[in-house]
């Protein structure tokens, strides 16, 4: 399976499964599952703590080490998936709609090639 042919709901439905078959959705509170989010972040943090571009990408040509990047982003992205879950928010249109706004926050004419907040464009 790959991006190009899984939808969220899939998604959705395998967590929900991994979930149900353990027994674990008393575990999967939003406050339990967003400090989730919270801590294998951090994880993913941790492989590029203290490391230069340069030393990133050369890392990133390791397998082991990029497959560790991959666990980690996988982690977030399950608990980014279970607390939709648990909140009954529909991921696609919540993040759909948060570029619309982002993207009238940002508008290309006064963004483009900037970091700058929207509030100091």
């Amino acid at each position: 399976m790959s991006d190009n042919e899984t939808t969220i709901n899939e998604l959705k439905q395998a967590i929900k499964k991994f979930r149900d078959d353990r027994d674990w959705q008393k575990y999967h509170t939003p406050k339990n599952l967003a400090e989730s989010i919270s801590i294998e972040a951090a994880e993913l943090l941790e492989k590029f703590q203290w490391k230069s571009e340069e030393e990133i990408d050369e890392l990133l040509n390791d397998p082991t080490y990029k497959s560790e990047v991959k666990e980690e982003l996988a982690d977030v992205f399950n608990y980014c998936l279970a607390l939709s879950i648990a909140l009954d928010i529909d991921l696609s249109e919540a993040l759909l709609e948060k570029v619309k706004l982002n993207s009238e926050k940002y508008p290309v004419e006064k963004s483009k090639g900037e970091y700058k907040k929207y509030s100091k464009l």
